[in-house]
């Protein structure tokens, strides 16, 4: 992995109580700076009109010019930063296979170009999309994702409730599931935490713990501010 990789990784777009990307605008801040143009990549919802004016005007208020992939004159050239949001990970990820998107969202995050990236934003930064929850919608070309880490997350990680009679499967039990056929490292984002990578290094922000799942051990807690340098291994 590049050393010059900036990426935040957000395990949900809004918290309980708050606004849209309100628990995560000190880290975002934080990450770009106090200018950037922001090139958005809205294709894990259909509307994507709605989808970029929403993000759009978020941007705004931090400062931020925003610009929406979709939209005519759009490029990754003119842009300090890049913003994926949340939605379907599976129509997300077609989209940028379709679009050959793949190859150059990699090289400009390789370039010092840094990258946020929400919910299925966060699914499709890491080798694949096969820790995501979501419904396949769409059967895209590969499940391949862009790569930009090299372990897995399951964002949105929920807790099992002993006091639930729901006597399906729990998040825990899919992502041992994972690990059954997989050798990669997956972290259990739970809601209000995210992942800072930066200089080499990994930290755990935001407010909740996360969970670490390694195939042939016990998956470990680690708390908010923790370094987990050793992902990057």
């Amino acid at each position: 992995m590049s050393a010059r990789r900036r990426i935040l990784l957000i395990s949900n777009s809004t918290l309980h109580g708050s606004g849209y990307l309100d628990h995560a605008e000190r880290e975002i801040r934080s990450l770009l700076g106090k200018k950037a143009r922001v090139l958005f990549v809205p294709y894990a919802l259909h509307d994507r009109d709605a989808y970029a004016a929403q993000a759009r005007k978020r941007f705004a208020a931090m400062g931020y010019a925003l610009d929406s992939a979709h939209e005519p004159g759009a490029s990754l050239e003119s842009a300090d930063a890049i913003f994926v949001g949340g939605g379907n990970t599976f129509r997300l990820v077609d989209a940028l296979h379709r679009l050959d998107l793949i190859g150059p969202i990699r090289r400009a995050v390789d370039g010092g170009i840094a990258y946020v990236g929400s919910s299925a934003g966060s699914n499709v930064a890491c080798p694949t999309i096969k820790t995501t929850n979501d419904m396949p919608i769409v059967q895209p070309p590969s499940f391949e994702a862009l790569g930009l880490v090299p372990f897995q997350i399951n964002p949105h990680y929920l807790d099992p409730e002993p006091a639930s009679t729901h006597m399906g499967e729990t998040r825990e039990a899919r992502i041992l599931q994972y690990l059954e056929e997989n050798d990669l490292r997956v972290v259990g984002l739970r809601e209000g935490s995210m992942l800072l990578i930066e200089d080499s290094g990994v930290t755990l922000k935001g407010v909740a713990a996360a969970r670490i799942f390694e195939k042939g051990c016990d998956a470990v807690e680690h708390q908010p501010g923790a370094r987990l340098d050793f992902l990057l291994g």
